[in-house]
């Protein structure tokens, strides 16, 4: 007589128990991936698994940790809370220049204006120079001097003063002589450069100087009342990018590691 074979089945019951094992690990793997997520996605995943759940507000604790996304309360050490504080200043700063420049009275020469992080400043020739000289006028000297001082307050959110020189096309069917062309705006614009880095704790590098000449005209070289707005000094003040300083592609690191090289703090 035969004996019956076992069912075979006995380990089939392991089987099941190792997939329910694996199942509720991935649960909480996916408990622990949504830890960090918005009020909202957890909700539509919660009521994704269950139409019907009651889902109660409670106090999130878990916002303190390495991984944790608290952008609208950020830390006064994150980088986004660092620079709101950045581009706060140059608000600020750009506030103040048109205030000085109402104070001054020099509305009908200076123009300010501020987009997408800087400030733009346009100043006529006739604020810094008398007609082809690139000497600064005493006058010129005065308002640079009030504007070295509103830079100074907003220094830490500096990332770059860039000074632009333009002449004007002396007569409408010759252009203008390219070396003095040249070497007028450009002496101009170093000029403003030299007399901020001398009045300003402004680090040097971080002002730039460029003579542009005949070449970047705004208005027209043909009738004198519009040639006069292409004789002009123009000011870029461009705010610090703390994600481009931490890439390394911003002038910071040059300017640390010359005060690291000379031992110096900053200015």
């Amino acid at each position: 007589m035969k004996k019956k074979k076992s069912g075979g089945g006995g380990a089939n019951w392991m089987d099941t128990y190792g997939d329910m094992v694996t199942l509720l690990l991935c649960f909480f793997v996916l408990l622990y991936s949504m830890s960090t997520i918005s009020e909202e996605k957890w909700r539509a995943i919660v009521t994704s698994f269950n139409p019907n759940a009651i889902l109660t507000p409670t106090e999130n604790s878990g916002n303190d940790g390495p991984n944790a996304d608290n952008v609208e309360n950020p830390g006064k050490d994150s980088l986004v809370y660092q620079q709101e504080a950045i581009n706060n200043l140059v608000d600020e700063l750009y506030e103040m220049i048109q205030q000085m420049i109402g104070q001054e009275g020099l509305e009908s020469s200076v123009q300010v204006s501020e987009k997408g992080g800087k400030i733009y400043i346009t100043f006529s020739d006739q604020v810094f120079f008398a007609p082809d000289k690139s000497q600064l006028l005493d006058g010129g000297k005065e308002v640079l001097l009030k504007l070295a001082g509103i830079l100074d307050q907003s220094k830490d959110a500096i990332e770059e003063i860039r000074v632009q020189g333009h002449t004007a096309q002396g007569s409408p069917d010759r252009r203008n002589d390219p070396a003095f062309d040249r070497e007028l705006s450009s002496f101009r614009a170093l000029r403003v450069v030299l007399f901020l880095q001398e009045n300003s704790s402004i680090h040097p590098a971080r002002l730039v100087g460029e003579g542009w000449g005949q070449w970047h005209p705004i208005a027209s070289n043909q009738q004198e009342e519009t040639k006069r707005f292409n004789r002009r000094v123009e000011m870029i003040i461009t705010g610090r990018d703390l994600d481009l300083e931490a890439a390394g592609e911003a002038i910071q690191t040059y300017v640390s590691q010359d005060n690291a090289d000379m031992g110096l703090d900053e200015q």
